[in-house]
């Protein structure tokens, strides 16, 4: 694709990788065959090649409008283009660059700058989440139904193993999963102590900064990233920290993009890259332990699992059939539904900023996951879960909770 990049943006970090990200674009629309919102709303500009036409006339000036931006704001940022495009276009860069100049040069209705401004001051800060959550529990009888679907209980955490491994890998708390799923990272260190490592979680550590990010306080983001960074540096310098887990794909996909989205910060460059390389999504981590794991579990379940990957696993971080491996080693029947490769709507704030096409993917999503016949589904991000878990009687948990139950000996579902 040729580009005329205008002044305000040429020769500068963003512009020369747009251009260099708009020039692999060959219109070929392959895109459109696995993009969700285009099946939805069979709009070419609520498509990814639609996409990039519009931040490409942004970038060499043309004046972005209203329309413009909601464009942008429906795309899901799911990444399933990139699975799908033969090019190797790297669309989830390019749509933050856009939505950042279209950010700046397009006025949002006031009810949606203060919607946006809440979600970016709450979401990153698990201090304020947690008892907001909680506070929203208590009320959940008197709000209305779509309300009390996101504020279902969530599960005890259950005990922290406190036993010392000379193996030892960090892992990220993040902002809202202490409060959605405290039972994730809790579990996930009992497995990994029965496995003979040990799980610490550095207490400065918070939100990776994908909320902020990817709601165009990039500025805001980078600054959750290397708060992260200060908080995990000194296991990393001292040695012996093995990997960093994250037991959250929306995480992992982030945290692994650290050493390029600070490459122009000299004080952490080096740092991030170092970061970014130590972290493993956990199915990687489980992956070695497959023989053990089998050698533990096998046959100690019968029914039938449904794994619904997220798109920051399977899209995002390009990582397939890790999760279902483990599961099969530790003899379980897991199952994956039709269309397994779309989107469940849930996407970060995706949910919350454009429910009724959230929703619409959802209801697809939770039909082809019960055609399966599976008595329990399984994903790897807590966003996913509790969106799933909303529209559904059957437990939606994620994967390594099976396994940690398995272990101790309750059954599934």
């Amino acid at each position: 694709m040729q580009t005329n990049l205008a002044d305000f943006i040429k020769g500068t970090r963003d512009g020369d990788e747009a251009e260099a990200i708009l020039r692999a674009c060959v219109h070929c629309g392959f895109c459109t065959a696995t993009c969700p919102t285009y099946q939805l709303l069979g709009d070419e500009l609520d498509g990814p090649r639609g996409r990039i036409y519009l931040i490409k006339q942004v970038l060499e000036g043309v004046a972005p409008t209203r329309k413009t931006q909601l464009h942008l704001d429906r795309c899901l940022t799911c990444r399933n283009c990139e699975s799908t495009c033969p090019s190797g276009v790297r669309y989830g860069r390019l749509v933050d660059i856009g939505r950042k100049v279209v950010e700046a040069r397009v006025a949002r209705p006031l009810g949606e700058r203060i919607q946006r401004r809440t979600l970016k001051e709450l979401l990153p800060r698990g201090a304020l989440f947690k008892p907001a959550y909680r506070a929203g529990q208590a009320l959940r009888p008197l709000l209305p139904q779509a309300l009390r679907d996101k504020l279902a209980p969530a599960p005890a955490a259950g005990r922290w193993p406190t036993r010392e491994h000379a193996r030892k890998m960090l892992v990220l708390d993040g902002c809202v999963q202490p409060a959605l799923a405290p039972n994730t990272n809790a579990a996930t260190a009992r497995v990994l102590d029965a496995l003979g490592v040990q799980l610490v979680a550095a207490p400065r550590a918070g939100c990776c900064g994908a909320v902020r990010f990817h709601m165009n306080d990039q500025q805001g983001g980078l600054d959750d990233m290397r708060r992260n960074i200060d908080a995990w540096w000194p296991y990393v310098a001292q040695g012996g920290v093995e990997a960093i887990v994250m037991t959250a794909s929306g995480c992992g996909v982030t945290v692994k993009d650290y050493g390029h989205l600070l490459a122009h910060d000299p004080a952490y460059a080096g740092k991030a890259a170092r970061i970014a390389a130590l972290t493993r999504d956990l199915s990687e981590v489980m992956q070695a332990f497959e023989g053990e794991i089998g050698a533990r579990m096998a046959g100690r379940i019968k029914e039938r699992i449904a794994f619904h990957p997220p798109c920051t696993l399977q899209h995002g971080q390009q990582i397939r059939g890790k999760v279902e491996g483990v599961l099969r080693a530790a003899g379980i029947d897991v199952v994956l539904c039709a269309e397994s490769h779309l989107c469940c709507g849930s996407a970060g704030t995706y949910a919350v900023l454009h429910p009724d096409i959230a929703h619409q993917l959802r209801e697809r999503k939770l039909a082809q996951l019960a055609a399966t016949g599976a008595s329990e589904i399984v994903s790897a991000n807590v966003g996913c879960i509790g969106h799933l878990q909303a529209g559904t009687a059957t437990p939606v948990t994620h994967w390594i909770e099976l396994i940690d139950r398995i272990l101790a000996g309750v059954p599934a579902g």
